[in-house]
């Protein structure tokens, strides 16, 4: 009855423990659903901080687009609100590194370790299963062995009952009651046979039910629990690596803030009106008074004539009879010429020289046109040094380059800075003349009673644009023509003339001389053969072009002697 009663709470034992390793089979289970739950949650909120850094940076694409030189923003104002957009984009940047750390340290992690986890998981239940299936092998191998010897003991039991009864039996044989003898013998044995069996199976098992429940199954049960620990400790380093994000980013979008909060103190509304009056500023003087015009004058006037005369007395004494009526359409028009910026503005053609802007205006354009010029000339004159030195070095290390092969380049960027020098020089001139005059503006006031104003467009001499049609006009040329280049007697002073000019001519083109010329008369230019030289005037008929050389000297070579080509978009050329 022990035995069997042992046997029972075995049973038992192995039922409570089988339910215990379910209970923990589900609870890890759990933790690692939600491990996973939680690493849903962190993929969930960095695609938010994504779409919120992309949204934001759309949103500063969108308010600050591209803009040309011309327009960028000069109000205080509008420097600030671009200011704003660029901390905003800083912001959103920030936002950025929010969600990258969120997916390599958080998401990433979470991810990572659960795979781990659930690897580990398998592992220590399929050793539980292992050992709970070695320990269900050992029961059933008892639990045969008992069986056995149970029923062997049954089977003795019969054996001697019916041995008894025969060796009590007179009526039996001696031959039956040896064979219900011998049977008796060996059931005994056999059932001696199964109770060791039995018992030596009663033992492993009790063993190894001692090892499975004392070493196994709570080593298992350890590792478990290990796992879910880590599981839980991973969870709170994750928490924290969630917060310091956020924490890390602080100091940088306090930046952004401070900045945004700086850009709106910038913010000056007289520098933006300042701004404002200087953009819009005309230089137009203030219109005059209009005149009074006497239509009266010219009527006869009688002694009892009540008529009150407009003209003061003594002005009349002084003045005599009376002088000649204005004509009151050109008053008119003198009046709207200069009261058009208060009222519609006529509309004018772009000019080259800006002449249809007003003063002011056409003032800082064409210094903002000479510091352009001035620029390119300056990147012109950089280029031809350095080609210069190339050609140094090519003269001095042949192997290196052919240096005839720069000069055709050297010759196009000499021409370049001949025509950026002469449109500097032109438009300085234009500067001159518009300051000129707005340093005299109470003579252009005076002279703009008695003057009609100048059609726009017309030309100076000098190629610029004029506001005088007293000055459009060009000097003409008096020289005698000069002698053919086999025929060298001209007059010595015959090219005096010609270089009277204080300003360099524009370069109109440039020509390759075919043979060399000696230029012995004074006003002719020496060159040799196959030397480039600059045109700054044309041949007019006389058989003389007028050339520059690099070096800056002028002079007249003969045309026959030289191969010209000019240049289509300067002015007055005519392709040969």
């Amino acid at each position: 009855m022990a035995q069997l009663f042992w046997i029972i709470v075995s049973a038992l034992y192995v039922v409570l423990s089988l339910d215990q390793f379910d209970n923990l089979d589900k609870h890890t289970q759990w933790g690692i659903d939600f491990l996973e739950r939680y690493a849903k949650f962190v993929k969930e909120r960095l695609d938010v901080e994504q779409n919120y850094a992309k949204q934001l940076r759309n949103l500063v694409k969108k308010y600050c687009p591209k803009r040309s030189k011309d327009e960028e923003p000069r109000f205080t104002s509008c420097l600030s609100f671009y200011s704003i957009l660029n901390e905003l984009n800083d912001y959103a940047g920030q936002r950025e590194v929010v969600a990258e750390e969120m997916a390599h340290k958080v998401y990433g992690e979470l991810m990572r370790y659960s795979q781990d986890l659930k690897t580990e998981r398998k592992h220590h239940l399929q050793e539980g299963r292992k050992a709970q299936q070695y320990l269900d092998h050992s029961w059933k191998q008892m639990d045969n062995s008992k069986r056995k010897f149970e029923r062997e003991c049954r089977e003795a039991e019969k054996s001697q009952i019916t041995y008894d009864r025969l060796d009590n039996d007179i009526n039996a044989t001696k031959s039956e009651v040896e064979k219900a003898k011998a049977q008796f013998y060996l059931r005994t044995h056999m059932a001696d046979e199964s109770k060791n069996d039995y018992a030596a199976q009663l033992q492993n098992f009790n063993a190894e039910q001692w090892k499975h429940f004392n070493n196994a199954i709570p080593h298992i049960f350890k590792n478990l629990q290990d796992m879910d620990e880590r599981r839980t400790v991973k969870l709170g380093e994750t928490y924290r690596s969630f917060a310091e994000a956020e924490r890390r980013v602080i100091p940088i979008i306090s930046k952004c803030l401070e900045g945004m909060v700086s850009a709106a103190k910038a913010v000056d509304e007289r520098r933006d009106s300042a701004i404002v009056v200087e953009s819009f500023k005309s230089g137009f003087e203030p219109p005059g008074d209009f005149p009074f015009e006497d239509f009266s004058q010219n009527l006869s006037r009688t002694g009892s004539d009540g008529t009150i005369s407009t003209t003061p007395k003594g002005d009349r004494e002084r003045d005599g009879a009376p002088g000649p009526r204005p004509d009151p359409k050109h008053l008119t028009s003198k009046t709207k010429n200069k009261l058009w910026l208060f009222g519609k503005k006529p509309k004018a053609p772009s000019l080259e020289d800006f002449s249809h802007l007003p003063p002011e205006q056409r003032r800082k354009r064409l210094q903002q046109r000479i510091d352009e010029l001035s620029k390119e000339l300056q990147k012109e004159m950089d280029q031809r040094d350095a080609l210069n030195k190339m050609k140094d070095v090519y003269e001095k290390n042949p192997q290196m380059g052919d240096p005839s092969s720069l000069q055709p380049k050297i010759s196009e960027t000499i021409c370049n800075m001949e025509k950026l020098r002469s449109e500097i020089h032109k438009n300085e001139t234009w500067l001159s003349e518009v300051e000129g005059k707005q340093s005299s503006r109470g003579d252009r006031r005076h002279s703009a009673d008695n003057h009609h104003h100048t059609p726009q467009g017309r030309e100076s001499p000098e190629g610029s644009y004029t506001d005088d049609t007293s000055q459009e006009h060009h000097t003409p040329h008096h020289r005698t023509s000069p002698p053919q280049p086999g025929h060298p007697n001209p007059d010595p002073h015959e090219f005096d003339d010609e270089f009277d000019d204080d300003d360099p001519l524009p370069v109109i083109g440039h020509c390759k001389a075919l043979y060399s010329f000696d230029g012995q008369n004074e006003g002719t230019l020496v060159m040799a053969e196959n030397e480039v030289l600059y045109i700054i005037e044309q041949d007019k008929g006389d058989g003389w072009t007028r050339a520059r050389k690099q070096s800056g000297e002028e002079g007249y070579v003969p045309t026959s002697y030289v191969e010209i080509t000019m240049e289509k978009n300067s002015k007055g050329a005519v392709d040969v």
